[in-house]
């Protein structure tokens, strides 16, 4: 199949799918008489592999190192390997997110605790001193 029936069935730009294919993503495919790109009917199957991929978080790198080089050859174990992987990577996000937003919610505290004789200026002075940042004049 051309690209741009690629496109339409796979839903992924034409310009995409080439960049795929310049970063070793989709194996080169062969070309008609007029030079127009072939892809062949799994081509469908493996974008949407990839597209999956990436929309859980994986680089477009790591795709490429675990993609078979036959889409009925995968190679479980690196396979499991990197999936395992990367549930790991976003459980540590998760925890530095966690993190993050508690220590958001410490400064929204923090400066919405201002006395009601401080203006905003002296309020500042006073969540700098209480987060150890030396007032700057």
């Amino acid at each position: 199949m051309k690209i741009g029936e690629l496109a339409t069935r796979s839903g992924i730009a034409a310009s995409t799918i080439r960049f795929y294919e310049s970063k070793g993503l989709l194996k080169a495919v062969s070309r008609l008489s007029n030079g127009y790109r072939d892809y062949p009917l799994e081509a469908v199957a493996l974008l949407a592999i990839i597209n999956d991929a990436q929309r859980v978080g994986f680089s477009l790198e790591e795709i490429r190192q675990v993609l078979p080089e036959d889409i009925s050859s995968w190679r479980h174990d690196a396979l499991i390997a990197a999936l395992h992987k990367k549930v790991a990577d976003i459980e540590s996000l998760e925890v530095r997110l966690a993190q993050n937003k508690a220590h958001l919610r410490s400064l929204i505290q923090l400066i919405g605790s201002r006395p009601d004789d401080l203006d905003c200026k002296d309020n500042a002075v006073r969540v700098m001193a209480t987060m150890g940042i030396p007032n700057v004049k």
